[in-house]
C-alpha cells in the first residue's frame, strides 16, 4: 500500500506530466515556426484545422477520460481486474470511434472547410491538411486511450519517455519533409501531414507495448474482444458529461476561430501564434491539474476523503504560482517571441496587444482546471458539464461574437470574453468543491475498518 501511495503522490504524478506537456508545447512551437516558413496562410490553416480536430477528439477522449478516473478509483479500492477491463475497453471503443472520424475527415475535407466558413483562398491548403492529418485521427484515438490508461495506473513516466522520443523524431521529420533536408523530399505542408501520422503510428506501437504490462496480468490480443456492459455503463455515466464539457470548450474555440476567420487571415494567424505562446504559461498548471485528478480519484477510491479534499487546494496553490510566473515572463519577452514566427508588423502588433490580457487570463484558467478536475475525479461530472454549457455557450461564444464581430472590438473583445468565461467556471467549481457533496457521500458510505474495502458511489 505504501508503494502505491508513493506512486500516486502529487509530485510523482505531476513532474512527468509536466515534462511531457512541455515537450508537446515545444513541438507545437517548432511546428508553428516551421510552418510559418511556408506562409502565414499555412499557419492559419493549421491553427483552424487543429481546432476542428480538437473538437472531434472529444468523441473518443470521453471514453478514455471516464475510464481513466475509474481505473484510478478501482486501483485505490484494490480491484485491479476491474481496472484492467476498463482500460482494455477504453482502447477498443476509442479506436472504433477514431476510425469513423478518420473516414469522414479524409473524404469530406472540402465540405467541412466550407461549412465552417474558412476563407476560399485557404481551401487548397485545407484540403491537404484536413484530409491527411484528419485521416490519421484513429491513431490519435489509440494514443489518447493508451496514454490515459497508463497514466491512471500511476505510471506517468512511461508516456513521458515516449513523448520525449516521439517529439525528437517529429522535429527531424518535419524539418526534412517541409524543407527537403537530410535526404527527404521537399513536400511543404504535405510533409507536415506525413510527419504527424508517422509519429502517431510510432507512438501507438510504443504505448501498446507499455500498456500490455501495466496491470498484474499481461494484456493479450483476445482481451480486446472482451466487453463488460456493467463497467462500460460506469464509463459512460462519468464520461458522457465530461465529453459534453470538453465538447463545449473545443466547439467554443472552433466558433471563436470561425469568428476570427471572419475578421481576416491575419487575425487568425495572430491568434494561432498567441495560442502557441500561451501554452507555455499554463503547461505546469495543467500538469498539476491532471496529476491531482489522478490522485484524488485514487484517494476517493480508498475513501480517504480529507486527503482528497486538501489535495485540490495544494495543486491549485502550486499551479497559480507557476502560471503567474510564466505569464509574466511571456509578457516581458513576448514581442521577441512573436518575431520568431512572423515579420508581418500587423500580426505582431495584434499579438503584443494580447500579452497583458494573458496575465489576467492564466490565473482564471488555473482555478478552473484544478477545481474542475477535482470534481471530475470524484464523479461530479454533471456539475462541470452544466456550468460549461452555460458559460461557454453564453460568455465564450455568444459574447465573443457580439463584442468581437458585432461591435467591432476584434481580438481584444474576444479575449475579454475568454477571460470572463474562465473565472466564472472556476469560481463555480470552487463553490461546489467547498460544499463536499461527493466527499460527504463517500464518508457516509464508508465500510468500518476490518470489514473490507468499499467503492464510493459515483452515481449522479
Amino acid at each position: 500500500m505504501k508503494s502505491l501511495d508513493r506512486k500516486f503522490s502529487l509530485w510523482t504524478l505531476a513532474w512527468p506530466v509536466f515534462i511531457e506537456v512541455l515537450l508537446q508545447t515545444m513541438l507545437g512551437t517548432v511546428d508553428t515556426v516551421m510552418v510559418s516558413r511556408i506562409s502565414d496562410d499555412a499557419v492559419a490553416v493549421v491553427g483552424f484545422s487543429n481546432q476542428l480536430f480538437n473538437a472531434l477528439t472529444t468523441l473518443f477522449t470521453t471514453i478514455a477520460a471516464g475510464a481513466g478516473i475509474l481505473i484510478a478509483q478501482r486501483l485505490g479500492s484494490q480491484r485491479p481486474e476491474d481496472a484492467r477491463t476498463l482500460a482494455v475497453m477504453s482502447v477498443t471503443v476509442s479506436t472504433a470511434i477514431g476510425l469513423l472520424i478518420s473516414f469522414v475527415l479524409f473524404f469530406e475535407s472540402r465540405s467541412i472547410a466550407m461549412l465552417l466558413g474558412l476563407s476560399e483562398e485557404l481551401w487548397p491548403l485545407s484540403d491537404t491538411y484536413i484530409s491527411y492529418v484528419g485521416g490519421g485521427m484513429f491513431l490519435a484515438a489509440m494514443t489518447a486511450a493508451l496514454g490515459t490508461a497508463i497514466r491512471n495506473t500511476g505510471n506517468t513516466r512511461g508516456p513521458m519517455y515516449t513523448g520525449i522520443f516521439i517529439n525528437l523524431v517529429h522535429i527531424v521529420l518535419n524539418y526534412g519533409l517541409i524543407f527537403g533536408k537530410i535526404g527527404f523530399p521537399e513536400w511543404g505542408l504535405t510533409g507536415v501531414t506525413v510527419s504527424d501520422n508517422a509519429c502517431r503510428l510510432l507512438s501507438v506501437f510504443i504505448l501498446l507495448y507499455m500498456f500490455r504490462h501495466s496491470f498484474e496480468r499481461t494484456i493479450r490480443l483476445p482481451d480486446y474482444l472482451r466487453f463488460d456492459l456493467k463497467l462500460f455503463k460506469e464509463i459512460l455515466r462519468i464520461g458522457w458529461p465530461m465529453g459534453v464539457n470538453m465538447s463545449c470548450w473545443v466547439f467554443s474555440q472552433l466558433a471563436i476561430y470561425s469568428f476570427l476567420a471572419m475578421l481576416g487571415a491575419k487575425e487568425l494567424a495572430a491568434r494561432t501564434y498567441m495560442n502557441t505562446l500561451e501554452s507555455f504559461c499554463f503547461m505546469l498548471g495543467y500538469a498539476f491539474a491532471l496529476a491531482v485528478q489522478i490522485r484524488i480519484a485514487y484517494l476517493y477510491g480508498e475513501s480517504r476523503t480529507k486527503e482528497a479534499y486538501a489535495a485540490a487546494y495544494r495543486a491549485l496553490a502550486f499551479g497559480l504560482l507557476l502560471v503567474l510566473a510564466n505569464a509574466l515572463l511571456l509578457y516581458l519577452i513576448g514581442r521577441q517571441m512573436l518575431g520568431l514566427f512572423t515579420s508581418d508588423p500587423e500580426i505582431v502588433a495584434m499579438g503584443v496587444s494580447l500579452l497583458g490580457l494573458n496575465l489576467v487570463l492564466q490565473p482564471g484558467k488555473m482555478l478552473n482546471m484544478a477545481l474542475g478536475n477535482a470534481l471530475n475525479a470524484v464523479g461530479d461530472t454533471r456539475f462541470t458539464m452544466y456550468i460549461s454549457l452555460g458559460s461557454l455557450g453564453i460568455i465564450a461564444t455568444f459574447c465573443s461574437y457580439w463584442l468581437g464581430v458585432g461591435l467591432g472590438w476584434g481580438l481584444i473583445g474576444i479575449y475579454w470574453c475568454m477571460i470572463a468565461d474562465e473565472y466564472v467556471r472556476g469560481a463555480l467549481s470552487l463553490w461546489r468543491w467547498r460544499g463536499k457533496k461527493y466527499l460527504n457521500r463517500a464518508e457516509s458510505n464508508r465500510v468500518p475498518a476490518g470489514s473490507g474495502h468499499s467503492m464510493p458511489s459515483v452515481s449522479v
